[in-house]
C-alpha cells in the first residue's frame, strides 16, 4: 500500500466522520431554536393579550346555548403581572359582590354571605364555556412549555403553530394547540384539550383593536368542542393601567374591595 493511497483513505474516513458528527449534532441544535422561538412567540403573544403591568378591565360574557335563553355576565377584572388578579362579579345583581383572588396558581372565591373563602381551582368552570383560569390567569408563558410543530397558510397570514403542555396538573387546561400570526405575533385561535388528549373547547380571538395602549383581540368567541351549539363570546373593553399593590392582593384585603366598590 503505498503512502498516498493510505493517506486518501485517512482522509476520506476523516471526512466521514466529520459528516457523521454533523448530522447527529444538527438536530438538537435547530430543536434548540425552534424551542426558543416558541417562547417568544408564546410570550410575546401574551403581551398581546394583556399588559405586563396592573391594569384594569372590563369583561361582558354572553353565553349561547341551544332551548336556552341568552346567559348574560359582567366581570371587573384587576390584574397585575400574570401572577395576581382579581375577578370581581358585577352582573347579575344577584352575584354582585363576590370575588375571586388568584396568587400565583393558588384561586379563592369570596362570598358575601360565607365568613372563610372557599379554594377553586382553575379549570372549574365559571360560566358558560369559561374557566375560571380564562378570566383570572392567563399566562401561557408561565404555565405552559412550548414546542414549535408547523407553520401554515390561512386567509393569506402565515401562522406559527404551537403545542403547549401544561408544567404541572394546577394550570388551567393539560395542552393547548395555538396559531399565532407570524407577522406581529398576534393570537389567532387555540384549541384546549383534557389530560386525557380530549378536545374541550374551541376559542377565536376576534376584533383587534386599540385596546390599553395597544391593538389587541377585544372579543374572544369559545366554543364547546362536545355540544354543538354552546358558545361564550367575551368582549373586553375600560381596560386602564391601575397601580395594584401587592396588599391588594391579599384576603384581608377582599372585603374592603368590596365595601369600596
Amino acid at each position: 500500500m503505498s503512502f498516498n493511497f493510505y493517506l486518501s483513505t485517512v482522509r476520506s474516513q476523516a471526512v466521514c466522520i466529520c459528516v457523521t458528527l454533523a448530522a447527529v449534532l444538527a438536530p438538537p441544535l435547530a430543536m434548540a431554536d425552534d424551542t426558543e422561538l416558541a417562547r417568544e412567540v408564546v410570550a410575546k403573544a401574551d403581551e398581546v393579550r394583556f399588559p405586563r403591568d396592573g391594569f384594569q378591565v372590563v369583561i361582558d360574557i354572553d353565553t349561547l346555548s341551544p332551548g336556552e335563553e341568552l346567559d348574560k355576565r359582567k366581570y371587573r377584572v384587576l390584574s397585575k403581572g400574570n401572577e395576581n388578579t382579581i375577578v370581581q362579579t358585577i352582573e347579575p345583581a344577584v352575584d354582585r359582590g363576590q370575588a375571586m383572588l388568584m396568587r400565583g396558581r393558588d384561586l379563592w372565591i369570596f362570598m358575601p354571605n360565607i365568613s372563610q373563602p372557599v379554594r377553586l381551582s382553575l379549570s372549574q368552570r365559571l360560566t358558560g364555556q369559561v374557566s375560571n383560569g380564562d378570566l383570572a390567569r392567563a399566562n401561557f408563558a408561565g404555565d405552559y412549555e412550548p414546542k414549535l410543530l408547523r407553520s401554515e397558510t390561512i386567509n393569506g397570514e402565515k401562522m406559527y403553530v404551537l403545542e403547549l403542555n401544561a408544567v404541572d396538573r394546577g394550570v388551567t387546561y393539560a395542552k393547548v394547540i395555538y396559531w399565532v400570526r407570524q407577522a406581529n405575533n398576534w393570537p389567532h385561535r387555540a384549541e384546549f384539550y383534557s389530560l386525557s388528549n380530549r378536545l374541550l373547547k374551541v376559542c377565536r380571538y376576534e376584533n383587534f383593536q386599540s385596546l390599553g395602549g395597544r391593538i389587541r383581540p377585544t372579543q374572544l368567541i369559545m366554543e364547546d368542542a362536545l355540544k354543538k351549539g354552546d358558545v361564550s363570546t367575551l368582549r373586553y373593553s375600560q381596560m386602564t393601567p391601575k397601580d395594584l399593590p401587592e396588599r391588594v392582593f391579599t384576603k384581608q384585603y377582599m372585603d374592603k374591595l368590596n365595601r369600596v366598590d
